[in-house]
């Protein structure tokens, strides 16, 4: 079963070598807390979809909640990914298998659907606790 999710915050993205543009976006959602918890990542974006977003994209401009955090490239993979951390000021709509782990993460990554400017960070879902 797949859902649209049209609250995710962005935290991270993979950069194509030259930086122009994001190739995966590594996703976040709000605890009650208000921590900002890692969700997921999405699929590789098309070339225009990640250039689209980069330069909607700002650098840290503070400490970050996932310095010194590794990203696995896959399910299972021992692979990392080489990451961009940027201020969590965009709300991106993806589409979402509704499989969770325990922890909430979603267990496949995320399609990719469009940016929403039009949304803050405040106005995404919070991460809720997967049925058990």
């Amino acid at each position: 079963m797949t859902c649209a999710d049209a609250g995710t915050v962005l935290r991270a993205a993979q950069h194509s070598r030259r930086r122009r543009r994001a190739r995966t976006l590594l996703l976040g959602r709000y605890d009650d807390e208000g921590r900002l918890q890692y969700v997921g990542r999405t699929t590789t974006l098309a070339q225009a979809a990640g250039a689209a977003v980069a330069g909607l994209l700002a650098p840290v401009r503070r400490g970050h909640l996932w310095t010194g955090w590794s990203f696995s490239a896959g399910w299972g993979s021992q692979e990392k990914l080489n990451v961009t951390l940027v201020e969590p000021d965009l709300v991106v709509e993806v589409g979402i298998d509704v499989a969770r782990d325990a922890s909430g993460r979603w267990r496949h990554p995320a399609r990719w659907h469009r940016s929403r400017p039009d949304l803050s960070p405040a106005d995404a879902p919070r991460l809720t606790s997967p049925p058990h």
